[in-house]
């Protein structure tokens, strides 16, 4: 398993931004932050910006992405795993990796109930010190 910034788009990534999307949208409040970290992008056009701003790594085994992270400045916006690679270290591989870097993140979003991505932060060693609420 390698772990890099993705230079260029490719169908197959676009594909596996899609897939990560719809299991965000299952989540509460993941439509809510979907919207927000695209900026009223269309899931191609965040892809191309996301890429262009060197914010996206790939978790890739002999060069088929198996997962990704969105690190901007010191925030992970999103960590996904392929189903069939999760429970086998990847998203520590990731995590792993974004923490070696000369700006580290020091945050990282975790959706109300979603106690994998919480519980994979908590295994570095971070705790949740945040609760946005909302009316709507």
């Amino acid at each position: 398993m390698n772990v890099h910034v993705a230079r260029t788009s490719s169908p197959e990534l676009l594909a596996l931004m899609v897939v990560a999307e719809k299991g965000l949208r299952a989540h509460r409040g993941g439509t809510q932050l979907l919207a927000t970290m695209q900026g009223g992008r269309t899931t191609d056009e965040y892809l191309d910006h996301l890429i262009e701003e060197r914010a996206l790594w790939i978790l890739d085994d002999d060069g088929v992405a198996q997962g990704f992270a969105i690190h901007r400045g010191e925030l992970i916006e999103a960590l996904y795993v392929v189903p069939s690679a999760r429970r086998g270290g990847c998203a520590k591989l990731m995590l792993r990796t974004l923490l070696a870097l000369e700006n580290p993140p020091k945050d990282a979003y975790a959706l109300p109930g979603d106690r994998g991505t919480k519980s994979i932060y908590e295994s570095i060693g971070w705790k949740a010190r945040l609760l946005t609420m909302r009316g709507d």
